[in-house]
């Protein structure tokens, strides 16, 4: 089969790889529809590391698809060949103390698609997945498959943060993981969504789809604007940029008792914390690990018409033409939102 190898930094080819089989009763043979390129994706394409995670040239890249099932085991008994499918990147083993306590997210022995040491990626023709992994889309597009992946963090960090009726909540970074708190977060009640981005493009469309306030670090002070409209600071600040400037604006931004959420993955190793201003006024920080088990509620809020998902996706690439869509999502260029991969 054809997959996309990264060869080393900034370098990708399109090779003839070994077809993938049917090796357990609960495996999926899948062919895949569309992939999306996430930022992490990135991390490696630019750096070949994510902290410890280093990749291991040639590597498969990709884990956020959809796909058409093609042959299943034994054991699968919820999807059948020719069922369309969302899939969830993660594969827990379900024994562990985390599994059994309903963390698959951190599993002692998670492995993850297109993670270093965990398992290749998704750019290729085919894929085998756990049955577990495997979600129906009903009504839903290959496109919105795609996009549930990093909407179910979105879901997953406005449900950690107790998003309800009538909060204030601040999103800094409007990339994918942004705008998919903030859509969750509008579907879960929350009153007032503020922005912030350094593309301009990107505060135009959190604004189109829900945002009350958007701005640029670069043209305004935000933490002063924001604290105009929110005197007494605001209820949930979702930290999407993984940026230090970000993590002291997002605890400068909080009211007492205001919840910090840690999306954005950072290239350093350390981040620092004004630690007085955060503990005098209790601000609780959250790491936010993926998600866990929210792929079902995404698929089911877009199904529902809660949130929209489709106006993320903003390029297109045939896998020949990968690389042009990683070095796309690499400079920002064009108003990328989401570059999708088209087999």
């Amino acid at each position: 089969m054809k997959s996309i190898l990264l060869t080393g930094i900034r370098e990708m080819e399109l090779c003839d790889t070994p077809m993938p089989s049917i090796q357990e009763g609960t495996d999926v043979l899948m062919k895949i529809e569309q992939v999306g390129v996430c930022g992490s994706d990135v991390h490696y394409y630019e750096t070949g590391r994510i902290g410890d995670q280093i990749v291991e040239f040639p590597f498969a890249l990709g884990h956020e698809c959809a796909a058409t099932v093609e042959a299943v085991g034994s054991d699968v008994t919820r999807v059948k060949p020719g069922d369309r499918i969302a899939v969830d990147p993660a594969m827990p083993c379900f024994a562990c103390d985390q599994c059994l306590d309903g963390r698959e997210h951190t599993c002692r022995k998670l492995r993850f698609l297109g993670c270093p040491g965990q398992a290749e990626g998704c750019l290729g023709e085919y894929l085998v997945m756990p049955e577990a992994s495997c979600f129906l889309l009903g009504s839903l597009s290959f496109t919105q498959g795609v996009l549930c992946e990093p909407l179910a963090i979105g879901v997953y960090a406005a449900q950690q943060a107790g998003v309800k009726e009538g909060m204030s909540v601040a999103m800094l970074g409007a990339g994918p993981i942004g705008l998919s708190c903030q859509v969750s977060a509008m579907a879960l009640g929350a009153a007032d969504c503020l922005v912030t981005d350094l593309i301009p493009e990107r505060l135009e469309m959190a604004q189109r789809h829900g945002a009350s306030w958007a701005g640029s670090p670069e043209q305004q002070d935000i933490v002063a604007e924001i604290r105009r409209q929110h005197p007494e600071g605001v209820d949930v600040v979702f930290e999407c940029a993984g940026q230090q400037e970000t993590v002291d604006q997002g605890v400068s931004l909080l009211k007492p008792g205001g919840k910090l959420m840690l999306i954005g993955i950072p290239r350093e190793s350390v981040i620092s914390l004004n630690i007085h201003e955060a503990r005098r006024r209790e601000v609780t920080l959250v790491n936010v690990r993926r998600q866990n088990q929210c792929t079902q509620t995404a698929i089911d809020w877009i199904q529902e018409g809660r949130l929209q998902v489709d106006f993320m996706r903003t390029h297109q690439f045939d896998l020949e033409k990968t690389q042009d869509a990683f070095e796309l999502v690499v400079g920002y260029r064009e108003g990328v939102m989401k570059a999708i991969v088209e087999f």
